[in-house]
């Protein structure tokens, strides 16, 4: 497909050409940051039976309803050794934090609040409601859901799978995504720069996110400003799921990202996007193997990343836009849709608010140190006045 696309005829495009991954069976620890290949459900209940939530005493409710109770302790039950008795009228079980209520009591009294001397407790409270009870199931029990498919493993997501009792988890492979910067002028990161030549700042950046949306990133380097050397960095990595060239996306005599994966076998999907920034991101397929291509600006490669980037990583979900008020007013946004950089935060009356960064300059990474949103104006919207609900899309915890 040749000419300019909308947003979202090139999400539906990314989506038609998902890419499909091998499923793997990992350990929990190599599971991070993959994307789950199906739902993950409670092989257990968490707890398994009801526990104390305190050191103390398993006793029965209507023994403690006056204070003064005097209670024959018969035992202790520590965590993972239950009691196998009942605890009768009048009587105690010395238990701990996650130790199994024994059968009979219904209540736990806390150490600090009872004096024990030999084999009798004084409990020195009254209580009218059982406390310090976890009941079975109050977290999850056997069977339910926990994380579905196609979520990217988070450590909270390894925690309760772990508590779910599954020593593995099923992920599609990590796609490898490489980077490929293109043009004479860049250099590495800590070198000593000549008049003309910049640091080649974008694999950093794209690497962490990469990363942070379950894919692997591999770094291809810098090619020159020819079709041999592009050529060469394609030959060079067959096992690339997504090639992510960045930079020598335009127009221009030195622009021959495109030309050159069009000379390798790619075929274009899609050519520029009616966006803002980043109308010259790109799109073309070969076999298995995926290229988006990315302009060079930080700016534009950042937000191109996280609107067509993210979806083709994570099997071509779309990710949904929440509702703020604009705290200052924005003009409109011309013929293309554009995506600001902003800040999002909840005000008291937990509405959300939303302030765009006041240079919105292509070249600039500054503003993304502030950034946790894009502000999504679609093409040949009127102005926004301060105080006018606008659409985000959210790109970091919301703070």
């Amino acid at each position: 497909m040749s000419g300019l696309i909308s947003v979202d005829e090139a999400l539906a495009l990314l989506a038609q050409h998902a890419l499909s991954l091998p499923v793997q069976t990992v350990p929990l620890a190599a599971a991070l940051g993959a994307r789950l290949a199906g739902a993950v459900q409670a092989k257990v209940s968490r707890p398994p039976a009801a526990v104390s939530a305190m050191d103390g005493y398993a006793v029965r409710l209507s023994d403690v309803a006056a204070p003064g109770a005097r209670l024959r302790v018969i035992g202790d039950a520590p965590a993972g050794r239950p009691f196998d008795g009942i605890v009768g009228p009048g009587e105690a079980l010395r238990i701990f934090t996650g130790s199994v209520i024994p059968e009979g009591a219904d209540h736990v009294v806390i150490q600090e609040d009872a004096d024990r001397n030999g084999d009798t407790l004084v409990c020195h409270n009254a209580y009218d409601a059982a406390q310090f009870i976890r009941q079975i199931g109050i977290d999850f029990t056997e069977g339910d859901e926990l994380l579905s498919a196609g979520a990217v493993v988070s450590p909270a997501g390894l925690s309760i799978s772990a508590a779910a009792n599954h020593g593995t988890l099923n992920i599609f492979r990590r796609p490898r995504v490489g980077i490929l910067a293109n043009g004479d002028e860049l250099r590495a990161p800590g070198s000593v720069l000549e008049p003309g030549q910049i640091v080649n700042s974008n694999p950093e950046g794209l690497g962490a996110l990469i990363r942070q949306w379950g894919g692997e990133p591999v770094d291809l380097g810098v090619a020159d400003d020819t079709m041999d050397s592009i050529h060469a960095r394609i030959d060079a990595a067959p096992d690339i799921d997504i090639f992510l060239p960045v930079g020598g996306a335009s127009v221009g005599d030195h622009d021959l990202m495109r030309p050159a994966f069009a000379d390798a076998g790619f075929t274009p999907v899609f050519e520029k996007v009616a966006v803002k920034p980043g109308k010259p991101t790109w799109f073309s397929t070969r076999g298995t193997q995926r290229v988006l291509g990315l302009p060079g600006n930080p700016a534009s490669a950042f937000v191109c990343a996280h609107l067509f980037l993210r979806p083709l990583i994570e099997g071509g979900m779309r990710r949904s836009l929440v509702n703020a008020r604009s705290v200052s007013a924005l003009p409109g946004p011309g013929r293309r849709e554009t995506y600001l950089r902003a800040h999002v935060h909840a005000d008291t009356d937990s509405m959300l608010r939303v302030e765009a960064a006041v240079n919105q300059d292509s070249s600039l990474i500054r503003p993304f140190l502030m950034a946790n949103a894009l502000i999504r104006r679609l093409a040949d919207a009127p102005p926004v006045a301060a105080g006018d609900l606008v659409k985000v899309l959210m790109i970091a915890p919301l703070e």
